[in-house]
C-alpha cells in the first residue's frame, strides 16, 4: 500500500532523480547508523590512495577516457529508418523494466534521469559511487536521448567494486518516448507549419503558421519545452507506472546530470525524513541543495531551515513522496497550461494557485548536493 504522509520510523525509502541524459532516482531501505559501515578498511585505503575515484579500477579508467570529447548535442540528423529503430529499442527496453545488479542487492527501491551531457554525468556517477549506503539504492535513469555510449556507461555501474567490494547499487533505465530525437519533424518536435520563435503577429496571420505566442510574444521552441514535458512524463512513470516500484511509498529525490552529491547525502535524507513530522508538519518536501555562494560548512552542517518552496532556490536535490505526487498530479492542468517552459516554475505555479497548502520544504543550510554545470 502507498503510505500517507511522512514515515515516523527510522526506515526511509527514497528516489533520486537526475536530469541529464537520464534522471536518477533512488529507493532506500533502512540505513545503518555507523558512518563507516559502507566502507571497509581496504576500501578506505583505496579512496585515500586515489580520492577522486581510484582510477586504478578498469571501469573508472573507461569512464574517464571514453567520454572525453563526446558531445551529443552536435549529433547528425537521423534517418527515418534510424528513428524507427530507436523507437523500437525504446519500446523494448521500457517494456522489459530490466533492473541491473538486482541479483546482488535484492528487490528494487529507487530511480534516476539522464541527458546527453556525459562529462557531467560521469562526475555525478563518481560521486554517487562514493556515497555512503548507496548500495541500498536503486538508480533509475530516465533518458530523453537514446545513445549506445550512454547505455554502455550506465551498464558499467560496477566501477566502484574495489571500494565497496561489490557493484554499488541497483540500476534501471526508462526512456522518454516523445523526445525530439524520435520526433524531429512532428509534435512535440518541430512540425513543418510551426511558427518560428520570433514571428510577428501580422506575419503569422499572413503565412497561417501554427502556434500561439507566449507572454513574451515568442512561439514554442521544442528544444526548451522538452525538459518540462520529460519531467512530467518521468514523474508519472516513476510514481504510477513502474511495476517494481508499485509498493514504493518512500521519497523520490530529484537530481540533474550536472549535480554532485556529498558522501553523506543519503544519511542526511534519512535524518530529515525522520525529523519532518515533529520539526515541520506542513513541510511536503526535503531539499538537500541550495544556491548560496558562501556558507560555513563547519557551523552550518547540522542546520536546516523551514521555508516555502521556491523554484529558483529549492529545485536542486529535492525529494517528496507518493502522497505529495498525488496532490501535484491532481493539478496537472495548471502545470501543463502554465505559460512557462520551465518545469520548476510550473511547479511553483501549481503550489501558488492549486494546492490547498503551498509547498514548504525542510532545506539544509550546508548543502549535500552541489551544482557543477556551466552550460
Amino acid at each position: 500500500m502507498r503510505g500517507g504522509g511522512w514515515p515516523r520510523a527510522v526506515r526511509v525509502a527514497g528516489v533520486v532523480v537526475l536530469l541529464c541524459v537520464a534522471w536518477l532516482q533512488l529507493a532506500l531501505p533502512p540505513l545503518p547508523h555507523d558512518p563507516q559501515s559502507a566502507l571497509g578498511g581496504a576500501a578506505r585505503e583505496a579512496l585515500e590512495a586515489d580520492p577522486a575515484l581510484g582510477l586504478r579500477n578498469p571501469t573508472a579508467k573507461f569512464l574517464h577516457s571514453r567520454l572525453d570529447g563526446v558531445r551529443l548535442s552536435s549529433a547528425p540528423e537521423l534517418s527515418a529508418e534510424q528513428i524507427r529503430e530507436i523507437q523500437e529499442q525504446i519500446q523494448r527496453r521500457s517494456g522489459n523494466e530490466t533492473v541491473l545488479n538486482e541479483e546482488l542487492f535484492g528487490p528494487v527501491q529507487a530511480d534516476t534521469i539522464v541527458h546527453n551531457r556525459l562529462e557531467y554525468l560521469r562526475h555525478l556517477i563518481v560521486s554517487l559511487a562514493q556515497a555512503r549506503d548507496i548500495d541500498a539504492a536503486l538508480l533509475i535513469f530516465s533518458h530523453d536521448y537514446y545513445d549506445e555510449d550512454i547505455n554502455q556507461l550506465i551498464t558499467t555501474i560496477d566501477f566502484c567494486k574495489l571500494i565497496t567490494t561489490n557493484d554499488f547499487c541497483k540500476v534501471m533505465q526508462i526512456f522518454y518516448p516523445h523526445s525530439l530525437q524520435t520526433h524531429p519533424h512532428s509534435f512535440p518536435g518541430e512540425s513543418p507549419g510551426d511558427c518560428p520563435r520570433d514571428t510577428k503577429p501580422e506575419e503569422a496571420a499572413r503565412t497561417k503558421c501554427v502556434g500561439t505566442p507566449d507572454l513574451y510574444k515568442h512561439y514554442r521552441e521544442p528544444r526548451f519545452t522538452q525538459t518540462k514535458h520529460h519531467w512530467w512524463w518521468k514523474a508519472n512513470k516513476i510514481f504510477d507506472d513502474v511495476w517494481v516500484l508499485k509498493n514504493h511509498s518512500g521519497l523520490v529525490l530529484f537530481l540533474e546530470e550536472d549535480h554532485f552529491v556529498a558522501e553523506d547525502f543519503l544519511h542526511m535524507l534519512r535524518l530529515l525524513s525522520v525529523a519532518v513530522p515533529r520539526a515541520c508538519a506542513k513541510c511536503s518536501l526535503i531539499t538537500l541543495g541550495n544556491y548560496l555562494k558562501t556558507y560555513n560548512f563547519h557551523t552550518d552542517a547540522r542546520k536546516v531551515e523551514v521555508t516555502q518552496w521556491v523554484s529558483s532556490k529549492h529545485n536542486m536535490g529535492f525529494a517528496f513522496n507518493h502522497t505529495i505526487w498525488q496532490q501535484l498530479k491532481a493539478c496537472h492542468e495548471r502545470f501543463c497550461n502554465h505559460d512557462d517552459y520551465n518545469w520548476d516554475w510550473s511547479l511553483l505555479h501549481v503550489s501558488n494557485t492549486c494546492l490547498s497548502q503551498k509547498l514548504h520544504t525542510l532545506v539544509l543550510r550546508a548543502p549535500r548536493v552541489f551544482h557543477i554545470g556551466e552550460w
